[in-house]
């Protein structure tokens, strides 16, 4: 079996509830974001996974842990969300009322991470993941999972832009047909009801 990667936003916290950008900031859980990352123990306890890894960041880990994993993922640095640099606890709005027509997948962070930077950081990743077999669930963020997504397929870190992912989500990469040559987007953006 080709690597497969189940991609896991974490839940909600109280900035990506008000669309804050939340970079390094280690927020925890709201008590919605617990349900949910429990609800998503539902939906994965069928899947056998080979690795389980999650972001260093506190609501990436409470989520992996909540959806039954607090006892076997690992820490993977690369997994962290963007770094927002100066835009860290800013909305999007706040930011375009400065700089019309910003968007972090064209324009990156000054004082964080650049487009070119994230790309590098999740095609080193990538590269890493494909060399292991099975079924792989990796617990992250909103805009980084965006980026993975659109670096699996081949595609610019730009087109992320085209792509949502919501808190608490479930998403798999894998292959058309068993074919290392034909990544795809699988399952995206499934949200467990409630």
């Amino acid at each position: 079996m080709l690597t497969q990667l189940y991609l896991i936003r974490h839940g909600e916290t109280a900035w990506s509830l008000t669309g804050r950008h939340t970079g390094r900031t280690d927020l925890p859980l709201t008590e919605k974001g617990e349900r949910d990352a429990r609800r998503l123990a539902e939906r994965l306890r069928p899947v056998s996974f080979s690795e389980v890894l999650s972001s260093p960041r506190l609501r990436a880990c409470q989520t992996c842990s909540l959806a039954g994993f607090a006892n076997e993922y690992k820490t993977e640095a690369d997994l962290a969300e963007w770094d927002y640099g100066k835009y860290e606890g800013m909305r999007t709005d706040e930011i375009r009322a400065k700089h019309p027509g910003w968007n972090v997948f064209k324009d990156g962070c000054p004082g964080g991470e650049s487009p070119d930077e994230a790309s590098e950081r999740i095609d080193r990743l990538i590269q890493k993941l494909r060399t292991r077999k099975g079924r792989i669930a990796l617990f992250s963020h909103g805009h980084i999972g965006r980026v993975i997504a659109t670096r699996w397929i081949g595609e610019p870190v730009l087109q992320a832009r085209h792509l949502l992912l919501d808190a608490a989500s479930i998403s798999v990469l894998s292959h058309e047909h068993d074919d290392p040559e034909a990544p795809v987007i699988s399952l995206w953006n499934e949200v467990a009801g409630g």
